[in-house]
């Protein structure tokens, strides 16, 4: 089996809802990244054999399978194809399994792996919004489906919120991991940390959701997300807009053409887990991923798990007794944004870059998704 090498990673500065970016076209910020991708891989595109994009609501502006019309519209060659993949939060990550799977096997040898999404112009859950509208029918309201859960409740929010009360995760200790992740994300942000891993949008070079100086008083004077819940707007991830892309190369292809390794794809899980918490994934997938590995969380230098919710990540913490101050360190989704079919190719992305400034040697991102799954993989910096 060949090994799979990350021998590119770049993205876009992640914008805030109506932000910067939030009048950009998603296939044409989705064209932007691939073009940076091509210039600084020094890669032929007409060499490259697929592209795989994650995209949460493939509707609008983001129709019509995005991967392929980014690709294009980016200027680069017709013969090469696309697709656009759906695993909820985790679909840019699981494009990268999808692409290292590919190359691994030895079908291909060269495979874009990314994600992009404008949550400005799409909003989460526009697919099923516009389809129950037009009289399509409720995406949860099949009969096997009603028979197994009935009807009750069944969204992100609610597991959140439901995380919080089985772990008994009070909104104080959410509150302090928030200003930690602005904190952490501001300092990476003036020490020029995520400056290598982005390619500026115009004028757009920095990421726009940071709000460092926040206090404990601020965050207590919030509203709940839910009457008498413990979850507020400062803990759930920021609605963002960007984009995100990495080049996966098989031993081949890096002799080929002369590349220079970032990584190696280590090892990949993907899991399922209850439908109802849903963001509880993480859990079984570090299990997983680390049996898969042969490792211990211990060995692991770099952590990036998806900060959908205070409650994901600190519950994850319980079970797992992970080393904090070794999980994103340079903030999270909470203080950085999450723009739902990118934000796996973005974590990738700032973790590859991050252990080459560190010099740290393994890597292992987690996503939790929607619909109760989860994504992990581990990398080892070459």
């Amino acid at each position: 089996m060949s090994e799979a090498y990350i021998v590119g990673a770049v993205r876009t500065p992640v914008g805030k809802n109506r932000g910067n970016l939030s009048a950009v076209h998603p296939v044409d910020l989705g064209a932007h990244v691939l073009r940076a991708l091509m210039e600084r891989t020094g890669v032929d595109p007409g060499s490259v054999d697929d592209v795989i994009f994650g995209c949460v609501s493939p509707v609008g502006a983001q129709a019509f399978n995005i991967a392929r019309n980014s690709w294009l519209s980016a200027g680069l060659p017709e013969s090469v194809p696309g697709t656009t993949i759906d695993r909820q939060c985790g679909s840019s990550q699981q494009a990268i399994h999808f692409a290292a799977q590919a190359v691994q096997s030895g079908s291909q040898d060269l495979v874009v792996a990314g994600g992009v999404e404008v949550m400005s112009r799409v909003p989460i859950g526009s697919t099923a919004a516009l389809g129950m509208q037009a009289g399509m029918g409720n995406p949860l309201g099949s009969e096997g489906w009603l028979e197994r859960f009935g009807d009750q409740q069944m969204d992100q929010f609610r597991g959140a919120e439901l995380i919080a009360e089985q772990w008994d995760i009070s909104r104080e200790e959410m509150e302090s991991f928030a200003l930690s992740s602005h904190e952490r994300a501001a300092a990476a942000i003036a020490a020029g940390h995520f400056d290598r891993e982005i390619a500026p949008y115009g004028d757009v070079a920095t990421d726009q959701g940071p709000r460092p100086g926040g206090t404990p008083e601020k965050l207590a004077g919030l509203d709940p997300l839910a009457p008498g819940g413990r979850l507020t707007a400062a803990l759930a991830s920021q609605i963002s807009d960007g984009a995100a892309v990495l080049l996966i190369a098989s031993e081949r292809a890096v002799k080929e053409y002369g590349l220079t390794p970032l990584a190696r794809i280590h090892t990949m899980a993907v899991v399922g887990s209850d439908p109802v918490l849903m963001l509880t994934g993480p859990i079984p997938a570090t299990a997983a991923v680390l049996k898969k590995s042969g490792l211990d969380l211990g060995s692991v230098d770099h952590i990036e798990i998806n900060e959908a919710f205070a409650s994901v990540v600190l519950a994850w913490q319980r079970e797992t007794g992970a080393d904090m101050a070794r999980v994103n360190p340079l903030g999270g989704a909470l203080a950085l944004g999450h723009p739902l079919g990118a934000t796996g190719a973005r974590l990738m992305t700032t973790m590859v870059h991050e252990l080459h400034r560190t010099g740290g040697r393994y890597g292992l991102q987690l996503m939790c998704e929607g619909g109760g799954m989860a994504n992990a993989t581990i990398i080892e910096r070459i």
